[in-house]
């Protein structure tokens, strides 16, 4: 495997050397492009294992590139936001972002966070070889292919929810608080928005109403979630 490659999404010609710069001393191969259509054009044939975006763009704003790339890939993408822009977590974390940096940001901060969401979508390490996989009666989340098989059917399952679903799966009859979750899936440090949860755990029990009576994604009031099996 070569080095990862960072796709730099950002109009400000200055942010994306300084971006490059550091990227490239810590041995990441860097593409950088100026504008949203350029960027949702190119990224199929730049194939990057994260895209750092900028939000205010040129042709498409950042929140549209995101919308783009989702439609085709689960890749890792943080976006850039300047100061005093309000930066929308729930409109974030719906479209799919894996985290967010606040302008003016340290460059040492930014390399940061891009280690830590390539570790955590497992893009950098030789784990990435395994087969990430949990199964259950007519349930089947496998987090290689992106994946989520019901009653042996394949269900049409965002990344986020996937990712959710796998994370409680993983850990069958553990409560997690909201903000474990938000933490744990999301990597989020992230106040008070915890609604985004209930959204996503709504929308995952839509899919398995039923399916199997030996496990349920359970609500724990007061507290959170778990993935209850019965033994």
């Amino acid at each position: 495997m070569g080095p990862a490659k960072i796709l730099v999404v950002d109009d400000d010609k200055n942010i994306c050397e300084l971006l490059r710069l550091y990227l490239e001393k810590e041995g990441f191969s860097v593409v950088v492009s100026h504008d949203g259509q350029d960027a949702v054009n190119r990224f199929p044939s730049v194939d990057p294992d994260l895209i750092l975006l900028d939000i205010m763009l040129p042709g498409l704003d950042g929140w549209q590139v995101c919308r783009e790339v989702r439609k085709k890939s689960n890749l890792p993408i943080i976006m850039l936001t300047a100061k005093g822009e309000t930066f929308d977590k729930v409109l974030g974390l719906e479209l799919g972002a894996d985290d967010y940096v606040v302008k003016p940001f340290d460059a040492k901060e930014v390399i940061a966070r891009v280690k830590a969401v390539l570790r955590r979508t497992g893009k950098n390490d030789a784990a990435a070889n395994e087969v990430k996989e949990v199964t259950y009666d007519k349930l089947c989340v496998n987090m290689t292919r992106y994946e989520v098989k019901v009653d042996g059917r394949v269900v049409d399952t965002p990344p986020k929810e996937l990712e959710l679903l796998y994370h409680l799966a993983s850990h069958p009859n553990r409560v997690f608080t909201r903000d474990q979750l938000l933490d744990e899936v999301w990597g989020f440090e992230y106040y008070g928005d915890s609604r985004t949860i209930d959204v996503h755990i709504k929308r995952l029990r839509e899919k398995l109403e039923g399916v199997s009576d030996q496990w349920s994604l359970k609500t724990v009031w007061g507290v959170g979630y778990k993935f209850e099996v019965n033994d």
